[in-house]
């Protein structure tokens, strides 16, 4: 299900929380692009290239979180640095609105420093990778200044915990100034039309634990997506790469219909953490029995309902939350995920080259994409590879059953619904596309040719 980042919000600013101010593929190096993405006025620069309207930028280093400013917290080094909690700053009460009860924790926190932005943007997705122990649990917060001087409220972009025993995973919705709203995981200009942008940002993490026990979170990755994109119904065709497929195991959504109608209604809407959990066990994670014991040995595959547990917005009533899917990805041991967008079929096919499947979300007429079936306002799939003419490998979870669940997809076809930002729904009303959005998961220790793969389509 496509994110409601692609809906209007209204409200008011909702007010801030506390009283305080396995083994890895592996490939050789990737070529270089063949061609670049258009737009109606010329080429759209690519996502690691200069002027390009995308870029994310994270907070992952030891050196990094010395960036920012303390508040009760440090950096935590090891194999994988983070922030975590030294001594608390205060303690706040938490009427948790999908449980109906309070709960006293204490917290600390870390705000970043102001990242500027290159490219002044109208939109902003966060995305963060944590550990949350039971008894703990992190918010991520955010600030902008508009391009005209004028800063933003601070936002709430997810109160998030891996399990649901201490609060529920939530996004906050009714936040807006006027000038900027916050979508469920998404921060949009109200009127991108009128020139106002977001000309830098910064993000704030709140870690909390309950008192008196010595647990508490550490978050190893922080970061969010930028961008400007133009109004398009279409781009233009690109130019085939190398074909390659990789072996991604193959789950089906539909074969849960009716299995835990709680979260989201069942199995028929969990597009997302479908699609999230063959990337995963892709890379050789998979939830221990443990994690397993509370479903129905009967149903198949309940590493499925175990994602959409863990992916489930309580706020949104949905398991699309792009940055809870990424956040729960990250629970694996050594899992990295981030949410982007990639500004072109090339900027894919490079990350498959390399080894990397990517998830993808897109909206489309069934007439729109042949092959599928049916049409959708918003769907996420994993691609896993490419033919050698160029068409689209995915393995699509809104299929009858595991064994259809791989999908060819005309490359034309498939390249214009996930990269245009408007489209006509069934209505021929005018409405937004996702803007070449997706999930990217990859291991710690990745193989040379996939870290260069990353930090060519700008993540690092």
């Amino acid at each position: 299900m496509l994110t409601a980042a692609l809906a209007a919000a209204a409200g008011t600013v909702a007010p801030p929380l506390h009283s305080a101010s396995g083994a890895a593929p592996t490939s050789a190096p990737t070529s270089a692009p063949t061609s670049a993405p258009m737009s109606a006025s010329g080429p759209i620069p690519a996502s690691d290239g200069p002027g390009s309207p995308v870029e994310y930028h994270a907070w992952t280093t030891t050196a990094d979180w010395r960036q920012g400013a303390d508040h009760g917290t440090r950096p935590a080094d090891g194999d994988r640095p983070g922030i975590t909690i030294t001594t608390p700053v205060g303690t706040t009460d938490y009427p948790d609105p999908h449980t109906g009860t309070t709960s006293t924790w204490e917290y600390a926190t870390w705000t970043g420093p102001v990242r500027e932005l290159t490219t002044p943007a109208t939109e902003l997705v966060a995305s963060w990778n944590a550990h949350t122990p039971v008894g703990t649990w992190i918010a991520v917060e955010l600030r902008g200044s508009y391009s005209d001087g004028e800063t933003t409220p601070w936002y709430t972009m997810g109160r998030w915990a891996a399990s649901d025993q201490d609060i529920r995973r939530t996004s906050v919705e009714h936040q807006q100034d006027g000038r900027s709203r916050i979508s469920t995981d998404t921060l949009a200009i109200s009127d991108p039309a009128g020139g106002l942008r977001l000309a830098s940002y910064a993000l704030r993490l709140t870690l909390y634990r309950r008192p008196g026990t010595e647990l508490a979170p550490t978050v190893w990755r922080l970061g969010a997506m930028t961008s400007d994109l133009p109004d398009r119904f279409e781009v233009p065709a690109s130019v085939p790469g190398p074909g390659r497929e990789l072996a991604v195991p193959r789950y089906s959504q539909e074969i849960h219909k009716g299995q835990y109608p709680q979260y989201d209604n069942g199995g028929e809407a969990w597009c997302s953490p479908t699609s999230s959990q063959m990337v995963i066990e892709y890379w050789g994670r998979r939830p221990v029995p443990a994690d397993l014991a509370w479903i129905d040995p009967a149903y198949a595959d309940p590493q499925v309902c175990q994602a959409a547990r863990g992916t489930y917005d309580h706020q949104y009533r949905g398991c699309g939350n792009w940055p809870f899917n990424a956040a729960y990805a990250a629970t694996y041991p050594d899992l990295q995920a981030v949410i982007t967008r990639l500004t072109s079929l090339t900027d894919l096919e490079r990350l498959i080259r390399a080894g990397i499947p990517v998830i993808t979300s897109q909206s489309f007429l069934k007439s729109e994409l042949d092959g599928a079936g049916y049409g959708t306002d918003g769907h996420l799939m994993a691609v896993v590879g490419f033919t050698p003419d160029g068409d689209v490998i995915a393995n699509d979870p809104a299929s009858p059953g595991d064994d259809q669940v791989r999908r060819v997809y005309r490359r034309r076809q498939f390249e214009n619904n996930w990269l245009r930002t408007k489209r006509y729904d069934a209505n021929g009303q005018v409405t937004g596309g996702s803007g070449g959005i997706c999930y990217v998961y990859w291991p710690v220790k990745s193989a040379p040719g996939q870290h260069q793969a990353l930090r060519a389509v700008g993540i690092s």
